[in-house]
């Protein structure tokens, strides 16, 4: 049981690092690829296609634009998950925070006991 045990965590620790290990895609075969997440076999296969049809990708504008599917949003997730091109991430990748501010209620309620209208002119200042 140990034994089992203590393989388990090695395993768990070998992925770990490959997680952590930058992929760039102008070298990386499709297993890498696959392994970045938000990287299926479908996109893998079409980044490979597209850098054998057109070659090395130049930056990740060029990136962007020659595949299929990657747009900036895209771009700045794969970067954050480990892609580089040419060994660069994404430099302007947005702050997963800063991305959609959150709106806590479109309408506030008045000042009303419990929470709850229970006059007409408590319904009427909702309304306004």
């Amino acid at each position: 049981m140990l034994k089992k045990i203590l393989l388990v965590l090695g395993m768990l620790s070998v992925n770990l690092c490959f997680a952590l290990v930058p992929v760039d895609v102008n070298k990386a075969d499709q297993a890498a690829l696959d392994g970045i997440k938000g990287i299926g076999p479908t996109t893998s296969k079409a980044i490979l296609d597209e850098r054998k049809r057109a070659g090395a990708f130049k930056d990740w504008t060029d990136f962007s634009a020659r595949v299929k599917g990657i747009g900036d949003k895209k771009s700045a997730n794969l970067s954050k998950a480990g892609l580089t091109v040419n060994g660069q991430s994404l430099a302007n990748a947005p702050a997963a925070a800063a991305a959609a501010p959150k709106i806590a209620s479109a309408v506030s309620l008045p000042n009303v006991p419990n929470g709850k209208p229970d006059s007409k002119q408590a319904r009427a200042d909702v309304r306004k």
